[in-house]
């Protein structure tokens, strides 16, 4: 094998590393700092904790309205959407971008929109308001 080969098995190599450096290193930091098990079990066997691992005050349970969850999903949808379009803004540097690959893009576009309009005729952005705490 040439320098050139090893060169590039290096850094494939470090590159492996280091993604499983990202990976695991959070999970080994999380075992490492945070608390025992005996001392979350000393809170007290009749209370259940919280997430945090707080013993929860009162009692500790908040009701959301499911449109939080709607806007999130919309959100994340159209997020990752854009994200394809960032390779189109590429493809009309190139001169071969023929009128066909442009009206696959405003289908694209226009698929997203209907996804809005869906949304909308469901009653998506409409705020009900807050729900009430006693039915």
């Amino acid at each position: 094998m040439d320098a050139a080969t090893h060169t590039t098995i290096l850094y494939i190599a470090l590159f492996m590393l280091g993604a499983l450096g990202f990976g695991l290193g959070p999970i080994l930091i999380v075992k490492l700092l945070s608390p025992s098990s005996h001392t979350r079990q000393s809170a007290g066997k009749s209370s259940q904790l919280i997430e945090c691992g707080m013993v929860p005050i009162g009692k500790a349970w908040i009701r959301f309205g499911i449109v939080y969850y709607l806007y999130a999903l919309i959100f994340l949808a159209f997020d990752v959407d854009v994200l394809f379009l960032f390779p189109v803004a590429l493809a009309y540097n190139d001169p071969s971008f023929a009128y066909e690959d442009f009206i696959e893009i405003l289908l694209f576009v226009a698929i997203l929109a209907l996804a809005v309009v869906y949304a909308w005729c469901k009653g998506v952005f409409t705020w009900t308001g807050k729900p009430s705490r006693h039915p």
